[in-house]
């Protein structure tokens, strides 16, 4: 009875380590590569060096060969950006403006820090060739946390440096206190 028992034990331990053994070996049984040094039959050995397995599945279509992969995340479109100065003010507001563009469309952005200890409000105003103008309202939380603020992407109507942007932080229960103005003007050049 005692060995009865080992035995069933020893079936249970086996069937039960299975999925573990799966889950070391990675998700590839055909002994594909999955980026890890192969799968299951490869870390056996049972697979081809050319990565396709020497005993494939009843029904399963032939082995192909995966083209060469290029690492790395795909390429990103391309965005300009034109940003103004870093500012901070005594009251605990630091920000910087930027002018951003890409795939035809322009847009503000203003990053910022509040270390203010009370929420504010800031309102960010890109403005464009011909009068357009674009304005958009942040809520801006109390906290070390840096955030940022940024206005729709617009069809652009003009070249990115015809167009320019505005941040501005204030208390909103203090009758709209200024507490900063932050434009994505760049600082000019020093002489010398």
């Amino acid at each position: 009875m005692n060995l009865r028992l080992i035995g069933i034990s020893a079936g249970v331990l086996i069937i039960l380590s299975l999925p573990l053994a799966g889950a070391i070996a990675g998700p590839d049984f055909a002994g594909q590569d999955d980026g890890k040094g192969g799968g299951l039959l490869s870390s056996l050995g049972l697979a081809d060096p050319a990565g396709g397995s020497r005993t494939p599945a009843p029904g399963a279509p032939p082995a192909r060969q995966a083209g060469p992969r290029q690492p790395g995340p795909s390429e990103q479109p391309r965005t300009d950006s034109r940003c103004g100065p870093e500012l901070s003010s005594p009251q605990g507001v630091e920000a910087q403006t930027c002018i951003l563009a890409g795939e035809g469309r322009t847009w503000g952005r203003s990053y910022y820090r509040n270390t203010s200890g009370r929420a504010l409000d800031a309102v960010l105003t890109v403005m464009g060739p011909a009068g357009r103008t674009v304005q958009i309202r942040c809520a801006v939380g109390a906290g070390d946390e840096p955030g940022l603020c940024e206005t729709p992407r617009e069809d652009s109507a003009g070249a990115p440096d015809a167009y320019s942007a505005v941040a501005e932080f204030a208390v909103p229960d203090d009758e709209g206190r200024l507490l900063l103005r932050s434009g994505s003007n760049s600082p000019a050049p020093a002489d010398g």
